[in-house]
């Protein structure tokens, strides 16, 4: 199996990021691609006017462009946040807030993942009181999920890029989502997958693969070292993609690396039919 058999899409809050939101659709869609995915657009408002709203989805249907993931509110990303949901106080309302919000624009679109970032440790906060905020919060977006027909993802990033964020390895994403399925028992909550934050976190990809395929909703990718495209690092992504195949993974592949220059020139990786 080759690369020519994934299901690519781009996220558009790291790649296209030097165009307008509104613009970037289309660009990806000018670069081949028909599937998108995105952090959540506004990282200053969990609640935007229904007219921005609006806009993005006129944006992402002109281009033909399906949306395939979406990120809840996660406060300030790119930036310091790394998630709302388990920060107490202001942070964990505005995660609340976003919720319908996020969940609606999702069904709008046809988009069926919603990714929950889980958020850092907070000095003066009780890790347990934190973590018993998020379980809280986490059964409300899988609530909101389920409402439209969406899967809720937990993610693990890397420990060296966001030391203060809990959920730094599959083992202790997969326990939260054991949680949240135990907690609500709609057994709507899925792993996803991030290979460059769980190489950066040492782990056996191929190992992760094998013992977590089956509990992943989503996958997402870039090289390591680096955060670049394939082919940038050492990570042989053939191997990977085809180990994830054969171990029962068919949905999408996000694309989510930093490009080195222009996007629409960081795709010459990709084997194409055309």
């Amino acid at each position: 199996m080759s690369l020519l058999d994934q299901r690519f899409d781009v996220n558009l809050s790291i790649l296209f990021a030097e165009l307008p939101l509104l613009d970037r659709p289309a660009a990806a869609a000018a670069a081949g691609f028909t599937a998108v995915e995105l952090w959540w657009p506004w990282p200053a408002t969990p609640t935007p006017d229904a007219a921005e709203l609006d806009a993005l989805r006129a944006a992402l249907t002109g281009a033909g462009t399906q949306l395939v993931g979406l990120n809840f509110y996660a406060g300030e990303l790119p930036g310091q946040g790394r998630g709302a949901l388990s920060v107490p106080g202001a942070e964990s309302d505005r995660f609340r807030a976003n919720i319908d919000v996020a969940a609606d624009f999702a069904r709008s679109m046809g988009c069926t993942a919603l990714n929950a970032l889980y958020g850092n440790r907070v000095d003066g906060a009780d890790p347990w009181e934190q973590d018993a905020l998020a379980l809280e919060n986490l059964t409300l977006a899988a609530h909101a999920c389920d409402r439209v027909g969406a899967t809720l993802l937990i993610e693990a990033l890397n420990a060296a890029e966001s030391p203060r964020y809990p959920l730094v390895g599959a083992v202790s994403a997969v326990e939260i989502v054991d949680r949240v399925n135990a907690a609500t028992g709609l057994d709507n909550a899925r792993f996803l997958m991030d290979l460059y934050h769980l190489s950066r976190s040492g782990e056996d990809l191929r190992e992760v693969i094998d013992r977590y395929a089956g509990r992943t909703g989503h996958v997402q990718i870039a090289d390591d070292p680096g955060r670049g495209a394939p082919g940038t690092g050492g990570l042989d992504f053939t191997e990977l993609l085809d180990r994830l195949r054969k171990a029962g993974y068919e949905g999408w592949i996000g694309l989510e690396y930093k490009p080195d220059g222009p996007s629409a020139d960081a795709f010459g990786w990709l084997p194409r039919t055309g």
